[in-house]
C-alpha cells in the first residue's frame, strides 16, 4: 500500500505531566498538539518552543502526516509505514486522529526515515 506522508514543519516535544495536572495552556497553541491523559500521565505533543522549562520532555521529533482521510475499516495502514521504520532500526512516537495517523521521529533520523518510507513505496512531500 502506497501512502503520501507530508513533512510538517517544526521541532516537537512530547512532554509527560502529573496525571491530575490541569492542561496547560501552552501545551494547546500551534497548528499541530495533541494531549492525552491516563491514569498514569498527562502527555503532550506540541512544538519544542512552547514548552517552558523544567517540564519533563523529550524534544527533537519531527512529525509526518499521513495523507487521508482514512475509513476505520481499513487496515494495514499504519503498519505500512511503520515497518520499514522498523527495518532501518527507526524508532517512532504515532498519534491517531479520527482521520488519519501522524508518525514523528527523531529529527536526526529523519533523512534516514524518509529513504526508508521511499524505499517502501512511500511518497514524503517535503
Amino acid at each position: 500500500m502506497a501512502l503520501t506522508l507530508t513533512l510538517l514543519g517544526g521541532d516537537y516535544a512530547v512532554c509527560r505531566l502529573d496525571p491530575a495536572a490541569p492542561l496547560p495552556t501552552w501545551a494547546t497553541q500551534g497548528a499541530f498538539w495533541t494531549v492525552s491523559r491516563t491514569a498514569e500521565e498527562l502527555s503532550v505533543l506540541c512544538a519544542a518552543e512552547q514548552v517552558p522549562a523544567g517540564v519533563r520532555a523529550q524534544a527533537g521529533w519531527a512529525a509526518l502526516k499521513l495523507e487521508g482521510p482514512f475509513a476505520f475499516e481499513l487496515t494495514g495502514i499504519l503498519a505500512s509505514v511503520l515497518e520499514p521504520l522498523r527495518d532501518a532500526g527507526i524508532g517512532i512516537f504515532a498519534v491517531s486522529t479520527f482521520d488519519t495517523d501522524y508518525v514523528l521521529v527523531a529529527g536526526q533520523q529523519l533523512a534516514a526515515a524518509i529513504t526508508a518510507l521511499e524505499a517502501a513505496g512511500h511518497q514524503v512531500q517535503r
